[in-house]
């Protein structure tokens, strides 16, 4: 398997296990009484779901981002070419004009 590959797939991981935690905390404290509605409602399981899905989405793209800025090098690079920039100078050019 490709390291790329590899690489999304365990933040992909790493970002549903924070997802379930943060549902999990989220039931457990009964943040806006959402354990009460989950539970009273027939069709709870499905919101429950749908957190943890969109969640994921979110802290799976947050991880992943987090990861592939960690592989820049370290602080204190080479820092570029330092190449001079050309200076800007106003150039004449010919228009003609219609009669």
């Amino acid at each position: 398997m490709p390291k790329l590959v590899r690489l999304y797939l365990v933040n992909i991981a790493i970002g549903f296990a924070l997802s379930a935690v943060f549902v999990g905390l989220l039931l457990w404290l009964n943040v806006a009484n959402l354990w009460h509605l989950v539970s009273s409602s027939p069709l709870g399981w499905v919101a429950v779901a749908m957190l943890l899905v969109f969640n994921a989405l979110v802290f799976s793209g947050v991880q992943f981002a987090i990861a592939v800025m960690r592989m820049a090098d370290p602080e204190g690079g080479n820092g570029g070419t330092r190449a001079p920039v050309a200076a800007r100078r106003p150039v004449k050019v010919e228009a003609a004009a219609r009669k």
